[in-house]
Order: C-alpha cells, then structure tokens, then sequence
C-alpha cells in the first residue's frame, strides 16, 4: 500500500509540474504596460483591460509647448476608448520610463470625433528613432471610422519618446495610447528573403507594423483569448478561393506546443482551426486556396505562416505546397517532418516585397503524388518592415521632422564648428581661384581629353545608382524632373511598382514625358532598375517604350520615357469607362506587341527574355500603337550552347508560365505562353485571374482553353465584340492562342510564329466578305518559315541603329505587311 501511495504522490507531482510549466509558458508577464485613456477623466475599462487617464502621469509624463486640449464625444462611440481625445496644437511628448529594455508594442488608437471636426487632422507621430505615421495616411480616414495601429519597436533606453507634430495651420489628436513589454523572441533575427532565395539578416533591430493577423477558419480572437494581448481577424474576406475551401477545427485544449514554441507565437484558438481543400475522396483538390492582401508596395513585408496538422489521421499524409506572391515558400511540405506528431504547432517566417499590382498573395495547395492531397493554414501574420528612413510611411527620417531636446543643448557647439569650416573653407576656395586665374589659359592635351563612351552600370552603397556611364540620352537636372512633375504631384501619377513611382510630366518645351523615379531604398526596385536600364540602353525598336533621358543627382534613380497618352491596354479591356476596343483594333495592338516580343527574342546579339508579360506592360500610344513596358524583370536568354536559362521564378499570378514555375527553368516560350493569357485576356475582356469566380473560371487560361478545344470560343468573348467578328479571324486567333497556351514550352510556336498567324488573323478579318480559311490553316503556327518576316521586321540593328530606326519608324504600323499581298485574295495562295 506504501508503494501504491507513493506512486500516486509521483503521479500528482508530475502533473503539478507539468500544470506549471504549461501555465508559466502562457503566461507572459509584460515588464512594461502603459495603458492610456488619453483626455479621459476616469479609467476605462475595454476587452477585460484597464485603460487610465493620462492626466494621471506616474510612471509617464505629457510636454506640450503650448496647451493641450481635451474633447468628448457626446454620441455613440465604435469603442469605450474613443469616448475622448487629447487635442495638440503644436509638438508635444509623451515620456515613458522603460523599466526593460527590448522588444515593445506601441498601439495607437484613433477615431476623429464627428462633433469636434478631427476628420481634417493632419500630424506626424514619431519616437526617438521611426516614423510611425505621417499626415498623409491619416487624411483619408473620416469621423465615421476609426484606426488602430500597432507597432513592434526595439527600445534600447530607460525612455521612450512619442512625439505628436501637427502640420502646418493642423492640429494633432489621439484617443488611446498602448505601451507593452513582449517577448523579444517574437521577432527573430533572420529569416528567409524570397525574392533572392537567401536570408535576411538584422530584424531584431528593425520596426515592424501589423498590417494583419489573421485565424484561418475560425473566429475574431480579442486579448481575452490571447497571453499578449492581440487581435486575430477571421480570414473570410480575404480568402479568394472561398467556394472550394473548408473549414476545420478541433478542441484548443488538444493542441499540443513543443518545448521550443509557447502561446506567445500564437495561442493555442488559431492552430486549433484552419483552412483546408476539403474532403479528397469527395472533391477535385486540384487547385490552390489563396488569399490576397491589399498593401503599400514601397515596403519589405516580415511574413510568419502558422500551420498545425489537426486533418490528418497519420504521420507523414499530409504534404502541401506554400507559394507567396509568385516565390515557392515551400515545396512538399511535411508537417510531420517538423513536428513529429499530430496537432502539434509549428510556424516559418519569411521576407518578401508585394507584387506590381499593390498586393501580397499566400496561397496553399496540394503536393499531387501525396498520399492525402490536401493542404492547410491555419494562422498567418503579415508585417511591414520599417525602410531605409527608419519610417513606415514616406522617406522622410525623424531628424527632419522633430529635434530632440539632447540635440539642441548641442546646437551652439554644432554652430562653433560650422564657423570654422566656413573660415577654412574661404581660405581653400581663395586659394583655388588664384591658381584657376593663373592657369586660364591653359587646355588638356588630346591625350588627355577621353570621350563619353556607355560603361557597365554601378551601383554604390546599395542605395544609389550612377547613370553617368550610360549612354541613356538627354540628362535632366532634379530641378527640371520637380517642374515636369509640378513637386511629384500625386495627381500626376500614373502607376507604382516595384521600383517606385511613374508621374506624368511635362517638359520645358511641353513635351509630355513618363517619369520614373525609383525607390533608393527599395533593394527589389533597385535590381529591376538597373535591370531595365541595361536592356534600354541597348534596346530600340518602335513597338519598345522608348527612353529619352535620365537624371543622376541627390541620389535620385529617375528615367524619363516617352510618354503613352492611352496608358496600359488592360484599361481598354475592363475595369473603366473607356470605350470598347474593336476587334480590327484589338488584333493590331496584339501584333504591335507581338512584333515588340518577336525583336527581344531576336533581334539582339543575345535574346532577351522579358518575363512579365501582361496586359498592364503593353502601353498604347495617341494612335492606339501598342509598345512593350517594363524590362525590371527581364533577363538574358540562353546562348546558342543552351536550352534553358535556370532561375528564380518571376513574374505575375495568372500569366506565368506552368513550365518554368515547376521547373524554374526559363526559356522565350515562357513570354510566348504569357502572351497566350494576354491573347485570352484581349478576346474575353476580364483579368487573368478573378478568384471571386467559381474556382473552373479563376484561371482564364485554364476556363478559356475547355471552350477553345470544343470548338465554342466565340460563347465566352466580350459582350461588346458579339457579332462583331469575322469567323475565320477568330478562329486562326483561337488557334494561334491555344498554341501559346501549350503546357511544355516544346509545343508552343516561337513569337515569330504568332506574329505570322495574328497577321493572318487581320487579313482574315479585312476580307471577311471572302472565302472561310481551311482547317490546315494551322500549319503555319508550326511549320512556317522565318524569312518571310524580314520583309516588314522594323527592328533596330545594333550595329546600324540609326539607318534601321528611320526605317523602322517610317513603315506604315497599321497597313498590310508585304508578306501578305498574296493573301488579298486566299485564291492567289
């Protein structure tokens, strides 16, 4: 009996350990925790947290140069702690005494009362070090809505400085003031880089900002359900595949965390559901759960995915793959392989920049050959990464915006020291102009003068770029770039990217221009400019975007473009209330882009590979000429010794090749097959990708290809092309399209090829009154012969450019190529 009871005494000691352990491991303690209720006159009690008026300065303190004030609200409120809000009118600190250095979340929360006109607030809040947020993100927030926003910072003194800076003639506002100890383990100090296949280094020194935190296929989790205090959004409105995926969960209390992660990463509600394909042995699993996030695409995003096995029924079934934006996150992942068990938590972070089109993509799908083809997510937090500037909105650094004051006891001995510059510096500059004087005389000896000859391009201290080696055209003073672009005005912009900002300007002689200014801080918009300015600086053809000039001064990365008063044909097609394109129109804006694919893949001494070809990238001019954009991504194809070119896959969802995506393997077939959703895109007049649609229509190509192959193209073209089209036209397009399309790069036509068959289309479509096409028509996509484009090819010869050009330029875009004179009639075929 004594052995019995001490074996039971073991057991209850075991369990009492284990009981600690899992309490201490979920519950974090913050060192820190300000909760302030700012201009309220009473605690405030919100989502089981006590907030205290900040009239109440114990362990923090309030500096105002003038005096602050305070408003109520005297209707409804969304939350308790917008009830009131403290009002300043010129720069004022909150101080916060630090007791522990390290990790802090800093939340601001913002509603601009109604009753008090704070819509129209426009102010900068920024600590020691980042700008956290600038007047111009908050304007478009009106009194009926209200903000929150949360931020991670490394603090690494005893103090913390909030600084509220109203604009000019503005005031400043907040309502609610979170300051918060967390682990700092919560953000790691590397973690993998996407885009370059690498990690990244020195994030635990950064800021970040919660753009989201989403539980996958459960509900919203407020800090009552979290050991730090934080909100989980329902992922519904952002998941793009919502009629095919399935939501799973089981009991929290049976997630299991490894000794290495604790409810500080994620509690235990997010992996405890999920977002799954569904069940295997009763739907199709072929397809890919995404969800798609709208974000700023100047910055770097910090991305941690949450996945927790709480499907399967055995080890090593469920296998998946993870792409974010267009990069392979993960391939034939096996939880299991992570974990060792069931329902057992584990998450991966990586680094990564949005896409061309201001979004962030996570998607989720199935390994084919797996044993359970299924995929799950179960949880996903997405961050920005604060800049070069140490800012979250602009590139503006805290140096220009506010002087602490230990920087101004400095100023008198800052002033004492430019004194003596100045004095050292009159003395140099009269010593330099005597010897000028002397020397006037005098010139450089022929071997001394070099001309100004185009070198490689180099970049310095990662942030800049040095143009001046490059033969680029016409330079532009910054002054020149600031007039065309009235200041970089934002009414002005016609398009963002990777790179940064595109404006419409015009020149002191009223030349319309495109300016692009690049982002020195952005690493990604750095590698596609200089990328483009390679290819520009050897490139010229008339269905190109041409360059014209470029300015190299303050460190600025701008290049100047002719300018395309249609934009992108993608607003000719939908989205806009433009007039519908004919089909006439249509086809010949497919063969001036085609013809612009066609002299990059042979036209040079090398092929060039452009690898974003979509609908955005080809531009239309005053005469609807259609001219290839966008060379940041292209890439140099392969030598005459070689098939393929082995790369990272790069690109856009919806137009990239399948090929090269699962091998990565590039080739001028994968621009070839890009063009083929472009093709698809032109005929049916909606995006390459439309995941609100039933999931047999998301994929255009895909949707389209079924009806091309039975024979029933013409029922899915645009409504406003119905009855419009010549039948024979349309179907050598369809054909020519469905070539493109091929899934092995082996079978589609070369770029020559489709410029041959879309000629043919047009003719088709010129002389519809004449005889049907046969059905051998075909042939030519594969068996045509090349020379024949020679006779109306207007591309640029790199040896003679000039001559090649003027005749390039003079050729009649729009008329009927010689190759097809026998083709006015079919019978003279």
């Amino acid at each position: 009996m004594s052995d019995l009871n001490l074996l039971s005494s073991v057991l209850v000691l075991v369990l009492i350990s284990v009981y600690l352990h899992q309490s201490s491991s979920a519950s974090f303690i913050p060192a820190d925790n300000y909760l302030i209720a700012c201009g309220s006159s009473h605690n405030i009690t919100f989502l089981t947290q006590i907030y205290v008026p900040d009239s109440i300065q114990s362990s923090f303190d309030l500096k105002t140069q003038q005096d602050s004030n305070i408003v109520q609200s005297k209707s409804t409120v969304p939350l308790p702690i917008h009830q009131s809000a403290r009002i300043f009118t010129a720069i004022s600190t909150y101080t916060f005494n630090i007791r522990k250095q390290g990790r802090h979340w800093i939340r601001l929360h913002f509603y601009p009362i109604p009753e008090h006109n704070l819509s129209s607030s426009s102010f900068t809040v920024v600590t020691e070090n980042f700008v956290l947020l600038n007047s111009d993100s908050f304007k478009s927030y009106n009194g009926s809505k209200f903000i929150s926003k949360e931020y991670s910072i490394n603090v690494t003194s005893n103090i913390l400085l909030l600084n509220f800076i109203p604009s000019n003639n503005s005031i400043a506002f907040i309502n609610a003031i979170e300051v918060v100890s967390v682990p700092d383990e919560l953000i790691p100090d590397q973690a993998n880089r996407l885009s370059q296949s690498s990690s990244i280094s020195g994030l635990s020194e950064l800021a970040f900002e919660t753009v989201y935190r989403l539980n996958m296929g459960g509900p919203k989790l407020t800090p009552q359900n979290d050991t730090l205090g934080r909100i989980w959004e329902n992922d519904e409105k952002y998941l793009h595949v919502n009629s095919s995926a399935a939501n799973v969960s089981i009991t929290p209390s049976l997630v299991k965390y490894p000794e290495n992660l604790t409810p500080e990463i994620a509690p235990n509600w997010v992996y405890a559901t999920g977002q799954t394909l569904g069940d295997a042995k009763v739907t199709n699993l072929n397809f890919n759960i995404t969800w798609v996030f709208p974000v700023d695409p100047d910055f770097t995003y910090f991305v941690r995915v949450h996945f927790c096995d709480i499907v399967s029924t055995s080890l090593n079934t469920l296998v998946f793959n993870l792409y974010i934006n267009s990069d392979s996150a993960f391939s034939d992942l096996d939880l299991s392989s992570f974990t060792g068990n069931l329902d057992v938590p584990v998450y991966r972070d990586f680094v990564t920049n949005s896409t061309d089109s201001n979004t962030l993509t996570v998607s989720v799908g199935p390994e084919i050959d797996a044993e359970d083809p299924n995929a799950i997510l179960n949880g996903l937090e997405i961050l920005k990464i604060s800049n070069g500037a140490k800012s979250f909105d602009g590139a503006d650094p805290v140096v220009d915006l506010v002087v602490s004051p230990a920087k101004k006891k400095k100023i008198w001995v800052v002033l004492a020291a430019v004194l003596g510059a100045v004095v050292a510096v009159v003395v140099i500059v009269s010593v330099v102009c005597y010897r000028y004087i002397a020397g006037r005389g005098s010139k450089p000896k022929p071997d001394q003068m070099k001309p100004w000859l185009p070198h490689s391009i180099t970049i310095t201290n990662k942030s800049t770029i040095s143009l001046t080696s490059c033969n680029l055209g016409k330079t532009f003073s910054f002054q020149e770039i600031m007039d065309a672009t009235n200041k970089f005005d934002e009414s002005l912009l016609l398009g963002v990217g990777g790179f940064g900002r595109v404006y419409k300007g015009t020149m002191e002689d009223g030349t319309i221009v495109a300016i692009k200014r690049g982002n020195p801080r952005s690493e990604q918009g750095l590698a596609e400019f200089r990328t483009e300015i390679e290819m520009l600086s050897k490139l010229r053809h008339r269905h190109l975007v041409s360059l014209i000039g470029y300015c190299d001064e303050r460190s600025e990365m701008i290049l100047v473009y002719e300018f395309m008063a249609n934009g992108p044909l993608r607003s000719h097609l939908y989205g806009t209330d433009l007039p519908s394109l004919s089909w006439k129109q249509r086809l010949e804006i497919c063969i001036g882009a085609a013809r612009g694919l066609h002299y990059l893949h042979t036209g040079a001494s090398q092929s060039v590979i452009h690898r974003d070809v979509k609908t955005t990238n080809i531009l239309l001019d005053e005469n609807f000429v259609a001219k290839v954009a966008d060379f940041g991504l292209s890439k140099a194809g392969p030598t005459f010794d070689q098939t393929h070119v082995s790369t990272a896959v790069k690109g856009s969802f919806g137009y990239l090749d399948p090929e090269y995506f699962r091998r990565q393997q590039l080739t001028e077939k994968s621009d070839v097959y890009s063009f083929g959703v472009v093709l698809m895109e032109v005929l049916c007049a909606r995006p390459a990708l439309n995941p609100v649609l039933p999931r047999d229509q998301v994929n255009i190509a895909e949707w389209g290809l079924k009806w091309q192959k039975n024979g029933n193209l013409d029922q899915i073209i645009d409504e406003k092309l119905v009855g419009k089209v010549n039948s024979s036209s349309l179907k050598k397009y369809g054909e020519t399209m469905e070539k493109c399309l091929a899934e092995y790069g082996v079978d589609r036509p070369s770029m020559g090829d489709v410029l041959w068959n879309l000629e043919y289309a047009l003719q088709l479509e010129e002389t519809s009154a004449l005889v049907e096409v046969d059905d051998n028509s075909m042939n030519h996509i594969e068996g045509i012969k090349l020379s024949p484009l020679e006779v109306f090819d207007n591309s640029v010869s790199m040896i003679d450019g000039d001559d090649e050009f003027r005749r390039g330029n003079n050729g009649d875009d729009g008329s009927t190529s010689n190759v097809f004179s026998q083709l006015v009639h079919p019978r003279g075929r």
